[in-house]
């Protein structure tokens, strides 16, 4: 079965450049730096213990930052290496200052590229997140006699599902990794039914806050700027989901004449697109990226930029969760929550049920299933008390998953 995942993403090569092109044309691709992910790397490894953090995107990528700031100030380690396989999650790592970590896109998961980009990087230690199961990279890693760690394992069951029609060959891609730390039960559960792989349970990462210190002076300019409004917030929105917080609006602005509502995609290279349809139903839209002076008479505010959605969630007194009301699993609402944000949701809530649980039990969120519905929702007053309870299992967590890290750091060096 190896064999014909080989041929396959052979084939896939021969066509490689035309599905290049097309996403580049998409601006889903960066137009220089995609030849990273064919091994050409803009990048240099430096002498010295490296460790290599990989996450698919930008949820990956950002629950790990708090790890990234700590392991920046360890003068054990030389080097830290970020890969991942999306332009957003590039251009978020593009906003943080590192001294000594560097990103890279992840490569093509072929033998010939994963044995390349290995025999350069030469990672003292692999931290792969979440639900990234690469067979070839796994595979040379075990060759290479490098450590292989599965940080905040998910596997959703319809993942499962697949993995279990293909038991034989999952047992083995599975077991090429050295310790899975599963962030909920349920993946506990699916991870000894694939395998024999050592798990060990240290909590979900997204409960750790990113303390990120140079957010308070725009944190002020942003209060400052939404001033006099009711201010709400729909994130991570998908398709359809902006016109369902639009209509939401219209039903909410009965009763709150100065109500502004913010919605932040998942994907922004689909504002301008949302802006038109937004407009057809009469409403007043800008963009963030416009830089307007004055909201007096706009009811939707279109955040379009990367990196800015923490911002936008310390503001708001509520959050609508995108990616729920659609059926993609919803969005990560640890962040909203964790500012004393109201969390509201759709039914489609399986990629962070354990999450949704804990939430629910603190009587913070609330499901919804209708425009009018979510209006009724929407409360303008914080709850910082449920805020701090939810920092300090961030904490507890971080705590965990250091130590974890530094035992395995330590002793993967000990080697060399």
């Amino acid at each position: 079965m190896l064999i014909l995942y080989q041929a396959v993403v052979s084939l896939l090569l021969l066509i490689s450049p035309f599905i290049i092109i097309y996403r580049i044309l998409k601006k889903k691709e960066d137009t220089l730096r995609f030849k990273e992910k064919f091994c050409l790397f803009t990048k240099k490894r430096v002498e010295g213990k490296l460790i290599w953090f990989h996450g698919a995107s930008v949820g990956e990528i950002m629950s790990i930052i708090p790890l990234i700031r700590i392991y920046e100030k360890n003068k054990s380690i030389d080097q830290i290496l970020v890969t991942s396989s999306t332009l957003s999650s590039s251009k978020i790592m593009g906003k943080f200052n590192f001294k000594k970590t560097v990103h890279q896109f992840y490569p093509i998961d072929h033998s010939y590229f994963t044995s390349k980009f290995l025999n350069y990087w030469k990672p003292n230690l692999a931290i792969f997140i979440e639900s990234e199961i690469w067979p070839s990279m796994f595979r040379n890693l075990k060759i290479n006699d490098t450590k292989l760690l599965l940080l905040n394992a998910r596997l959703t069951k319809q993942t499962f599902k697949r993995w279990m029609k293909l038991k034989g060959v999952s047992k083995k891609i599975f077991g090429e990794i050295s310790i899975a730390y599963p962030q909920n039960q349920e993946t506990k559960r699916f991870i000894k039914k694939i395998s024999n792989t050592k798990i060990k349970s240290l909590g979900n990462l997204k409960f750790i806050e990113d303390d990120e210190k140079n957010i308070k002076k725009s944190q002020k300019k942003l209060i400052s700027y939404f001033k006099n409004r009711n201010v709400w917030v729909a994130s991570s929105t998908h398709q359809y989901e902006e016109i369902f917080c639009a209509k939401t609006h219209i039903e909410l602005k009965k009763k709150y004449k100065n109500l502004l509502t913010i919605i932040i995609p998942r994907h922004i290279h689909r504002s301008n697109k949302i802006v038109s349809e937004i407009q057809k139903l009469n409403l007043n839209v800008v963009k963030h990226s416009s830089k307007i002076k004055s909201l007096k008479k706009v009811d939707i505010y279109i955040v379009d930029t990367f990196g800015e959605t923490k911002k936008f969630h310390k503001l708001s007194s509520t959050v609508f969760l995108g990616g729920s009301i659609i059926n993609r699993g919803g969005q990560n609402p640890l962040e909203a929550a964790r500012y004393g944000a109201k969390i509201i949701h759709g039914k489609n809530i399986d990629n962070f049920k354990d999450i949704y649980k804990l939430l629910k039990k603190l009587k913070i969120s609330k499901k919804i299933s209708t425009p009018k519905q979510l209006a009724s929702m929407i409360a303008f007053k914080k709850n910082k008390n449920i805020g701090v309870k939810i920092k300090n299992i961030g904490e507890k967590i971080l705590k965990k998953t250091i130590k974890e890290l530094n035992y395995q750091i330590n002793n993967e060096f000990k080697k060399t």
